[in-house]
């Protein structure tokens, strides 16, 4: 080939290629997410409709209704298998239609050939990203109260021994926090200790119960217990003064005990603020990135193995391709273990394998016969 065709973005190619892309992405979508449903009602399925000992029964819509607004979470847990596997539809339609030959004789490199495949891995990692905060704001607390219902077979959702941590470093102990929920009262809090420190100085509050009057949290049956080198006392005390404590900030706390991969990157943001030396919290704040980034790069690594003739037909291929997938999601998954325990350093436990894999992406990509 004595040179190249050079296209503008947003050619013809690259609407042509796109189009099959996104098709492509819709199909994967479906069929990965579909599974994903199934198998996880499989199990439960029985438990949502069987009756509760008060001999109330759970309405059909209000499970599909819960299933519905369990769908992105499950998607955010499969979203960069998605990206590759429509990748790797789309070059296996173009490589059978010996489209690409007609592509690389027209003088469009291999290179030039996919750039609209890989701006849609771009695409799909900056629309993940999105997704995870808009689910925070739109349905997260409406699903984790349905998924509460449904589990525990209750009407009022309760959170037992909560512990919240303010930027000061006090220590808030809600023994039942009630969050609160459509048809149920506000939230409200039974049982609360606080520990502050201020200086050579300690207090120790509890009370037997507090509710919120706007970002206030007033206290029932509340008493103050100051400690300091020289004397000890006691005083009642309303309302919760110098600690930030707010429902939001509780379930955030909630989240992050229970499933801390679905905490959006706000809420983990203000984790870090609050405990900027948790290796835990510094680790979810580098993964938010990095599991992003993995649908751009594993595009950089499955796709070139699309036009490695050497190794077997298309199947065989792609074949490839997703085993590369599940080995980089496997080393993911180990890193990550060990920076969320303090094992690792988070920047490491993060970004060692988006490094790694990107590297042989790129070598991979430079090494596609164009």
């Amino acid at each position: 080939m004595t040179g190249q065709r050079k296209l503008s973005i947003g050619s013809r190619l690259d609407r042509y290629v796109g189009a099959h892309f996104f098709g492509s992405y819709c199909a994967a979508l479906g069929l990965m997410v579909g599974m994903i449903v199934i198998l996880d009602l499989a199990g439960k399925v029985e438990r949502y409709f069987e009756p509760w000992k008060d001999g109330t029964q759970v309405p059909f819509n209000t499970v599909l209704r819960y299933v519905m607004l369990n769908i992105p979470y499950q998607f955010l847990q499969i979203a960069p298998f998605v990206t590759l596997a429509a990748g790797l539809f789309t070059v296996n339609r173009l490589l059978r239609k010996n489209e690409v030959v007609a592509m690389l004789s027209a003088g469009v490199s291999v290179h030039r050939l996919l750039l609209s495949v890989y701006i849609g891995g771009v695409a799909m990692a900056l629309g993940m990203f999105a997704l995870r905060e808009g689910v925070r704001f739109g349905i997260a607390e409406e699903r984790d109260a349905l998924r509460d219902m449904l589990g525990e077979q209750r009407h009022e959702r309760v959170i037992g021994n909560l512990v919240v941590r303010d930027v000061s470093g006090s220590i808030v102990v809600l023994d039942r926090f009630y969050p609160g929920s459509p048809g149920a009262p506000e939230p409200r809090v039974e049982g609360l200790h606080v520990r502050q420190r201020q200086g050579d100085t300690y207090s120790s509050i509890r009370a037997s119960g507090a509710t919120w009057v706007g970002s206030d949290l007033m206290l029932e049956d509340g008493w103050r217990q100051v400690v300091s080198d020289e004397e000890s006392e006691v005083e009642q005390v309303h309302r919760l003064v110098g600690v930030d404590v707010t429902p939001s900030i509780a379930l955030t706390y909630n989240r992050a005990q229970s499933e801390p991969l679905e905490l959006a990157f706000s809420e983990v943001e203000e984790l870090v603020r609050r405990e900027p030396d948790n290796p835990a919290w510094q680790t979810l704040w580098h993964y938010h990135l990095t599991f992003a980034l993995a649908n751009l790069v594993l595009l950089l690594v499955g796709l070139p193995l699309m036009f490695d003739f050497e190794r077997g037909g298309g199947s065989e291929r792609m074949a490839l391709g997703g085993l590369l997938c599940v080995f980089y999601f496997c080393i993911d998954f180990v890193l990550r273990g060990y920076g969320l325990s303090g094992g690792l350093s988070p920047i490491l436990a993060s970004w060692l394998p988006v490094l790694f894999f990107g590297s042989l992406g790129a070598a991979l990509v430079d090494s596609v016969r164009t």
